[in-house]
């Protein structure tokens, strides 16, 4: 029994929530608005502000669905009246990042700067302070998105586990290695 499907979806006063006869579940709110198709099988019903998702049988798919579909519903509910947020840390000497408009330019210690078109749900911010790390903070109402985005940037230059170095997530924990040993 899928104890998340079974879980209902909490509406906030300023979200609204509709659904097409496809299926197609359309949520607005302050943020924005976010369309998903969701699997003819799922049935959907708004009931006393809260939404609450069905299966049809006991399926293993449909099991499957019925956790899936509930979680992605509650993401687009929380990110079109709070948002999500992603920030990221350039941690290595000459590592830089400047914001214009949509696009990003990162400097990570290749022999030319990497251009980085973001798509225009998403802004992106950076800041710079003297003797600290430069960091890119990411914010968007779709939180597949951003964390596509993220993904996206961090590979650019991974994070190496002898020096750390590389593009991070704020307050990530990298594992280090020792290295090679001085020759006695």
């Amino acid at each position: 029994m899928s104890r998340i499907g079974n879980k209902p979806v909490v509406l906030p006063s300023k979200v609204e929530v509709s659904i097409s006869a496809s299926n197609d579940i359309t949520v607005k709110g302050p943020k924005g608005t976010l369309v998903r198709n969701i699997d003819r099988d799922i049935t959907l019903n708004v009931v006393d502000g809260q939404l609450q998702i069905t299966r049809p049988t006991e399926q293993k798919r449909h099991k499957a669905l019925h956790g899936l579909y509930r979680s992605l519903i509650n993401n687009m509910v929380i990110g079109v009246s709070e948002g999500y947020k992603i920030e990221l840390e350039l941690v290595g000497v000459g590592y830089k990042a400047t914001a214009t408009g949509n696009v990003l330019e990162l400097s990570l210690g290749y022999s030319h700067a990497i251009f980085f078109s973001l798509p225009t749900e998403v802004s992106v911010k950076t800041v710079t302070d003297k003797g600290k790390n430069p960091i890119v903070t990411l914010e968007s109402l779709d939180k597949e998105l951003i964390g596509q985005i993220a993904a996206k940037i961090r590979s650019f230059r991974k994070v190496e586990p002898y020096k750390g170095k590389g593009v991070r997530f704020v307050n990530e924990v990298v594992r280090r290695k020792a290295g090679k040993t001085a020759a006695k």
